[in-house]
């Protein structure tokens, strides 16, 4: 593979795209793009308790204790959070993997492009999970306001550790291969449906590592704050596909152990 892709370049498809090419690709970047709008159209007009689930969404959780209702739908909201707000940003990985899968097993190129984009959000959702749990803790500790903001010391610790992560060794590490979908396959490319599962839950864990912390800010800035979500997604896709990415997350990490230095003051 590693042969095959420096032989290529950037470009696994020599010459021109052929019209089948172009046709999947547009097929792919509608199909992300649709995923991405319905999660958010999802947070526009998600319910945030039971009561907002009409009579059909409470008869069919009729059985479930009141409780564990605003559990799942605390879950679901991170969970379709996070599709909203990572998708993006993996697009281009989920592309290149469709484009490289197509010249090599072309009958079985959508299903393992699936399977490679759903391992990827599985590790999304498992940090929804805990990030629910974290939520949860925190609003049993009084630390949480009802607008899901925390209070202004917890805030300030957030941004400054936030901050110091931006600039750390580790985040270099995960946003240069987030950065960089051809080195990554060059260096980790797996076969099969089992090979494309592998590879998503890698780069999942690769883009958690690079972005768990920025996706914790929430909880400064408002989890239901779509105005701030929306920001923050923008921010995401920036540092992690303008050619000076590297230098975003390392001004955004000064300014942030700045702003939470400030808070504590």
């Amino acid at each position: 593979m590693v042969k095959w892709l420096t032989a290529h370049g950037r470009s696994p498809e020599p010459g021109a795209p052929s019209p089948a090419a172009w046709r999947d690709r547009a097929i792919l970047w509608s199909s992300l793009a649709a995923i991405t709008l319905i999660a958010w159209l999802y947070l526009l007009w998600m319910p945030m308790a039971p009561s907002d689930l009409g009579a059909f969404g409470r008869a069919a959780l009729f059985r479930v204790p009141p409780g564990l209702v605003d559990v799942l739908l605390t879950f679901m909201m991170w969970a379709v959070m996070m599709v909203a707000m990572m998708l993006p940003s993996a697009a281009p990985m989920i592309a290149t993997y469709a484009r490289l899968v197509s010249t090599r097993i072309a009958a079985s190129r959508w299903r393992l492009s699936a399977i490679f984009a759903a391992s990827y959000l599985i590790v999304w959702t498992v940090f929804s999970a805990l990030a629910t749990i974290g939520q949860l803790g925190l609003q049993h500790l009084g630390l949480v306001t009802n607008a899901l903001t925390t209070v202004p010391i917890a805030s300030a610790i957030l941004l400054i550790l936030a901050g110091i992560y931006q600039v750390s060794a580790l985040k270099r590490v995960c946003l240069t291969g987030c950065r960089s979908p051809v080195g990554f396959f060059m260096t980790d490319w797996r076969e099969g449906a089992g090979g494309a599962l592998r590879m998503g839950l890698r780069h999942g864990a690769m883009c958690l590592g690079c972005c768990w912390l920025l996706m914790l800010l929430l909880f400064v800035f408002g989890a239901m704050n779509l105005v701030w979500v929306a920001a923050l997604s923008a921010f995401v896709l920036l540092e992690k596909l303008l050619p000076g990415g590297r230098l975003i997350a390392r001004g955004s990490g000064i300014a942030m152990i700045a702003a939470g230095l400030v808070m504590l003051a």
